[in-house]
């Protein structure tokens, strides 16, 4: 009975395609339920090590370079704090001139942050004017050591220029605010959150928002709330800030990019002029500015 065979397999296959046809509807969703309740947590677990990983490697990868050069800046007592050489004598240039740097801070720290401080010279001054926010003696130093010195070894770069006559517009407001600014008694400094040195130049910067400028990501205290506000505007006024104390943060500005701090190590990008910001390292890209 061939033909019968045939026919009764043709049926039994039919059967059980039939049954699996009938269970499908009752298991699909129990695996599509699994799925779509673990792949937010799979997305959040992506994106955390990602962020821990934009933290972790470019911290330990100016460590290794912090190994390597720490026998060229020498013990911080005896450190080279002499001229860079950035700036010209002030007799040879009267026109008003208004700087702000940023060197590597001492020893260990200098992994991760930066020291800034602010230099101007009114016009026809005979000489230059600095202020840095330290951690003895009183915070706020004027002209404690050489406008455009090393810092302890490090040799100091360019953040901010101005020069000529909106130089001598904006030195006031600068004076105005270094004269007012709040944390100048003893014991008022703290590297971290702050207020640090970076506290203080991002308070000086934050009252001209005309000049657009940006500290790096390496200057931890940046972002902490001197003014005690913990939401508002940022320096340029053209995005927001969120901030928990300065441990935690998030600001997003058409000049200042998005960065988000995570305990002093600020990660982010800038799409006004392309790069990325990265603890440790600073900034990789076309330099900031106006």
């Amino acid at each position: 009975m061939p033909g019968g065979g045939t026919l009764l397999g043709q049926g039994l296959s039919s059967q059980k395609a039939k049954t699996r046809i009938a269970s499908g509807p009752t298991l699909l969703p129990t695996y599509i339920g699994r799925d779509t309740q673990t792949l937010p947590l799979i997305i959040v677990k992506k994106v955390l090590i990602t962020f821990l990983l934009l933290i972790i490697v470019p911290v330990s990868m100016s460590a290794g370079r912090y190994l390597l050069s720490a026998d060229e800046r020498g013990n911080w007592q005896t450190a080279d704090r002499s001229s860079a050489g950035l700036l010209s004598h002030p007799k040879d240039h009267p026109e008003a001139l208004i700087r702000v740097y940023g060197a590597r801070t001492v020893r260990w720290r200098g992994v991760v942050a930066l020291h800034t401080w602010i230099v101007f010279k009114e016009r026809n001054a005979s000489s230059y004017t600095r202020y840095d926010y330290t951690a003895w003696g009183e915070p706020i130093r004027s002209n404690g050591f050489a406008a455009d010195g090393l810092w302890f070894g490090a040799k100091p770069e360019t953040i901010v220029a101005v020069e000529g006559d909106d130089a001598a517009r904006l030195i006031p407001k600068m004076r105005e605010v270094i004269e007012t600014y709040k944390f100048r008694a003893y014991g008022d400094y703290n590297a971290w959150p702050g207020p640090n040195s970076n506290t203080f130049v991002q308070a000086v910067l934050d009252a001209l928002p005309e000049l657009k400028a940006v500290l790096p990501p390496t200057a931890i205290g940046k972002d902490f709330p001197y003014t005690g506000e913990w939401l508002g505007w940022t320096a340029s006024r053209t995005g927001f800030f969120a901030t928990l104390g300065g441990y935690l943060g998030i600001m997003a500005g058409w000049v200042e990019g998005i960065e988000v701090n995570f305990l002093g190590a600020v990660v982010g990008i800038d799409l006004r002029r392309p790069a990325i910001k990265l603890p440790g390292i600073g900034r990789l890209g076309i330099r900031s500015g106006p």
